[in-house]
């Protein structure tokens, strides 16, 4: 190890004693059958660490306690080949570990992240001695945890030795975040590079995601990101929202980008205004630079920043996790892959349930709707159930949004059979037959249940480039999109809430019921020669659909019959012009030429909107009290 030039203050001359050699903080303070707790993440006490491997053979069954290990430090090498020497448990599995658990050399601890620190200061996990790495201490003799206070900062107050590697490298940050050199037991000097942390670079399928998990976060959020790409993409997708905040259990570089472009300001959080809440950190120097002695920051153990309690008092707090897996009806397995484990449960829970609990928050979960097996194999993350030894991290009662490439899954709220169409809908095409098959057989759907497909036989693809948004003449907001499967029961509601002379203008005459043989049509249409475009409004948590206009292929080429309702309370407000003109729009796209209907005389409102549509009609012809009307899409 370099020679380091780290002096103490004058005042902290009193500490020296203390320092030590890293041989002897290794062999004086930690004996075969200790359980010893390594410092986690990108905080990991390099030199220490180091130590201990080398002298391991001289430890025999001594326990090793990790929250996530991101070194590239290799534990067994100097066992040779005793895989009883000693072992490791891990609260995440970080890649260091991953290889020795899956070989069962090495144990994983299933935690909720807030209740680890109870563990050890309830005294129901003793702890012999912590190996931490610290900043220099200040004039007053206080180490920072610096970029990690996670559990370390329980587990060393709760520890019978606490072993400290002070780095000058460390930055020194603010918050619950200090530890006394009274405190500390012995300390070894250390200049090592902190452990740094990059994410791959967003490709196609992650981007895609990101935007549609931006689409549902507000301006003056409180967001949470968790540990994966998908979760960093996200941070690139808000460059245009306001006021947000963060309470989180972890951050990287792109919340750095954020608050420097003005995204993240915390003026508008609930709860420590004008502070980024976090219990550790994970990224590059720009980061650990950005963090250092920043009064914006402040670091917070893990059994405050991760109570639910706490979180829920954020308005409008999002959670946004990643999963490895979720079932049809909402199961999350976010921990292992089978029988073999492959992360942990870490904050997850912790969020997703003070997200749920806080005012207008957003819990999120996010996954590629596909995984390629090392055999190259292509697998569905979207399944019918989860595979035989997969975990439920996230339950069915917890979950909210799911979001992979194809769109947002909600499920908050609704029946099973609403959650397998909600599901299907953001699996990938070429397995949603397949899980359709498994919902029927289990009698989770209609046993007529169907997918909308394409003229070609293939599923047709929900067209989210036709999503857009209507302001009304009363101020209001209106989503318009393309319907979805899962529209059954608003559609039938909308049609239900037409009095017997709506429902005469609208079919002729007057339909008493609007059962699923007669609405599913309607819903699982050919986005290639069929478009049914909706309003939906929401208030107060709950999505109407309030009007629809639509267009059907008709029996000529080029030629499409409309058809539009719209529910009694929201009409005078220009909606059904709305749609019509943007369904010529997208009647054009389709390479349609005519559109043509037929209306009763006594529908005036609707004869004037067709006649002032702008198009000449080619043809308008009276037949009994009903107009037969069409007009050219071309001109």
């Amino acid at each position: 190890m370099p020679k380091t030039n780290i002096i103490l203050p004058n005042s902290l001359e009193a500490y020296n004693k203390k320092h030590v050699s890293l041989d002897s903080a290794i062999k004086n303070y930690i004996n075969p059958g200790d359980r010893i707790f390594i410092d986690s993440g990108c905080a990991e006490p390099i030199d220490l660490t180091k130590k201990l491997i080398e002298l391991g053979l001289r430890l025999p069954d001594v326990e090793i306690l990790h929250f996530l290990s991101l070194s590239d430090l290799d534990y067994y090498e100097t066992a040779g080949g005793i895989e009883d020497l000693f072992r490791h448990n891990a609260f995440f599995i970080g890649k260091s570990l991953r290889k020795y658990i899956e070989a069962g050399q090495a144990d994983y601890t299933p935690m909720l992240l807030s209740e680890i620190p109870k563990l050890f200061k309830s005294g129901k996990m003793h702890m012999d001695t912590a190996l931490i790495q610290l900043s220099p201490p200040d004039k007053y003799g206080f180490c920072s945890f610096g970029i990690n206070v996670d559990i370390v900062k329980p587990i060393a107050e709760s520890a019978e030795k606490v072993i400290a590697e002070i780095n000058p490298k460390m930055p020194r940050t603010l918050g619950d975040s200090f530890i006394h050199m009274n405190d500390i037991d012995a300390f070894v000097l250390s200049e090592h590079d902190i452990i740094e942390f990059s994410y791959s670079e967003s490709d196609e399928i992650s981007t895609k995601i990101a935007k549609f998990v931006a689409s549902l976060i507000e301006n003056e959020s409180t967001i949470q990101m968790g540990i994966g790409q998908i979760p960093n993409a996200v941070t690139q997708e808000l460059m245009d929202k306001k006021d947000l905040g963060v309470h989180s259990e972890v951050f990287s570089d792109g919340i750095v980008d954020l608050v420097e472009e003005g995204v993240i300001t915390c003026k508008k959080k609930t709860i420590h205004k004008d502070k980024i809440i976090c219990s550790f950190v994970m990224g590059s120097k720009r980061l650990y630079n950005f963090v250092d002695d920043n009064p914006m920051v402040e670091f917070h153990p893990c059994d405050y920043t991760n109570d639910p309690f706490i979180i829920s008092q954020n308005r409008k707090q999002v959670a946004v996790n990643a999963a490895l897996s979720v079932d049809l009806t909402g199961q999350v397995n976010s921990d292992s892959l089978g029988h073999r484990f492959y992360s942990g449960i870490g904050g997850q829970v912790d969020f997703i349930r003070g997200a749920g609990r806080s005012i207008d928050g957003r819990p999120i979960m996010t996954l590629p709707s596909t995984a390629t097996l090392k055999d190259g194999t292509v697998v569905s993350r979207i399944v019918p159930f989860l595979q035989p030894g997969s975990g439920v991290v996230i339950t069915r009662g917890d979950i909210h949004y799911v979001v992979t490439e194809w769109g947002i899954a909600y499920l908050y709220g609704k029946s099973i059979r609403e959650r397998v169409l909600e599901m299907i809908n953001i699996a990938h095409p070429d397995f949603r037959e397949d899980l359709l098959e498994h919902a029927k057989k289990w009698k989770y759907v209609y046993s007529d249940q169907k997918l909308p497909i394409s003229i070609d036989g293939r599923i047709s693809i929900y067209p989210e480039k036709y999503e857009t948004h209507m302001k009304l003449k009363n101020g209001k907001l209106i989503k318009i999109r393309p319907v979805k499967p899962m529209d059954e029961r608003m559609i039938q509601e909308l049609h239900y809430s037409l009095d017997e002379k709506d429902r005469y203008l609208r079919f002729f005459t007057p339909v008493k019921d609007f059962r699923h043989t007669k609405i599913q049509p309607l819903v699982t249409i050919d986005y290639k020669t069929d478009m049914i475009i909706v309003g939906e409004y929401s208030e107060n948590g709950e999505d109407k659909i309030i009007a629809l206009g639509a267009f059907f292929k008709a029996y000529q080429p080029s030629l499409a019959e409309l058809a539009f309702v719209v529910h009694k309370d929201w009409r005078g407000l220009g909606i059904t012009k709305f749609l019509l003109n943007y369904l010529i729009q997208i009647g054009k796209e389709l390479n349609y030429r005519t559109f043509t209907g037929s209306i009763l005389l006594e529908n005036k409102p609707m004869l004037h909107i067709i006649n002032s549509s702008g198009y000449s009609l080619n043809l308008k012809k009276i037949e009994g009290n009903i107009t037969i009307f069409a007009f050219d899409l071309t001109q």
